[in-house]
């Protein structure tokens, strides 16, 4: 009795289509020219986001003879020098508006993602009562904007003007966030919900125990919007805030940027640093903080903001 032996194929057969290059039908292989213009159009591209903002922190760190034989634009600091941000921190107004711009951005980011989420999963239920109403009222926000002497008003007649709460109060929701969390929400699988309310969970259970633990990029990327948002945010300052020892960050930079006014301390004696080298320190210090957080929600990005959204 004969024995049919199947024998398996040789690796190198195997191996040998794997190595193949994936190309699209009708298209041919990329050139070397090709890939070395790509390479240096991404370099060029790369140079012109890194180049302003490292002449920057560069004019902050020069002296005075260096900052005018560049024309303001150094590159590298021959003798590097912390004198301007010593003479901004030692008057305490930029330490001051720090903190203020710390707390605004926190406060507002944490009411601001409460309102969104719970908003946005109200109308990711088809069956929520007002759903369709208030979801035509939100995409109205989109098209319609509020005005400034409307807006001004309202805090006026609430009685937030000079307080801390009309920076916050009135950006408190985004329409545009809103859109973006529901999407998500209505990408997550109902089973799970329904699920939960089978074994008898209510909604502010599923919402934070089903949700939100699921729905942690969208979270990130809207919480990151939000803080950016309370962080650059300066007009509505600059209308409610009539006393400037409650200005945060962003009303002081403008003051040393645009009007070239300094609030340090008059009492502060010492050596007096370049002008050029304290405005641009000023603007190192208001983007070091945000920037800092954007290397750990970077990678929520894409998920964060694109699932849901061609389908929604």
């Amino acid at each position: 009795m004969s024995t049919l032996v199947r024998t398996a194929p040789a690796p190198a057969a195997r191996t040998r289509k794997s190595h193949r290059p994936l190309l699209q039908a009708g298209m041919p292989p990329e050139s070397v020219a090709m890939r070395i213009v790509k390479a240096i159009v991404l370099v060029l591209l790369c140079a012109i986001v890194i180049v302003p903002f490292v002449s920057v922190v560069a004019t902050s760190l020069a002296d005075q003879q260096q900052i005018t034989n560049a024309g303001g634009f150094v590159l590298w600091p021959t003798h590097p020098s912390l004198l301007a941000y010593k003479s901004l921190f030692a008057g305490g107004v930029v330490t001051r508006a720090l903190v203020i711009s710390l707390l605004i951005t926190a406060v507002g980011t944490a009411i601001s993602l409460a309102a969104t989420g719970t908003l946005a999963y109200a109308l990711s239920r088809p069956d929520s009562l007002g759903h369709r109403p208030l979801l035509l009222i939100v995409l109205t926000t989109l098209l319609f904007a509020p005005g400034i002497i409307p807006n001004y008003l309202i805090v006026q007649q609430l009685g937030l003007l000079n307080n801390y709460w009309s920076l916050i109060l009135p950006v408190a929701v985004n329409g545009f966030n809103v859109i973006v969390m529901r999407a998500f929400f209505m990408d997550i699988p109902r089973e799970l919900t329904e699920a939960a309310r089978i074994d008898g969970a209510g909604e502010w259970h599923v919402l934070r125990h089903v949700v939100l633990p699921l729905s942690k990029a969208v979270i990130a990327v809207v919480g990151l919007f939000y803080a950016v948002a309370y962080w650059n945010a300066f007009f509505n300052a600059l209308l409610y805030l009539n006393d400037n020892s409650k200005w945060p960050l962003q009303l002081v930079v403008r003051s040393y940027v645009i009007q070239s006014v300094t609030l340090s301390d008059p009492l502060n004696s010492g050596p007096v640093p370049p002008t050029d080298a304290v405005q641009t320190a000023i603007l190192v210090i208001s983007i070091v903080p945000i920037l800092l957080v954007y290397p750990f929600l970077q990678r929520h990005f894409a998920k964060g903001v694109l699932t849901g959204a061609v389908k929604n």
